[in-house]
């Protein structure tokens, strides 16, 4: 039985969400093993001088616990 463990993670970029969730999967990487799969909760951008400059995301992140 596999116990799975899940934390709440945001991440921005310049480029799109997509890329903000790779951002994000990849720096969560760095300390946490296991990932198992990603749930985007919310997205948000952020407009200035009506031209948006940054894309958020909010994800949970699941991973094992070993």
């Amino acid at each position: 039985m596999a116990i799975l463990k899940v934390i709440e993670v945001m991440a921005n970029s310049e480029k799109s969400w997509e890329d903000a969730t790779k951002k994000a999967v990849k720096q969560a990487s760095k300390t946490v093993k296991n990932i198992r799969s990603v749930f985007v909760q919310s997205q948000s951008a952020v407009v200035d001088d009506s031209d948006v400059t940054e894309f958020r995301v909010n994800l949970k992140l699941t991973f094992e616990v070993e």
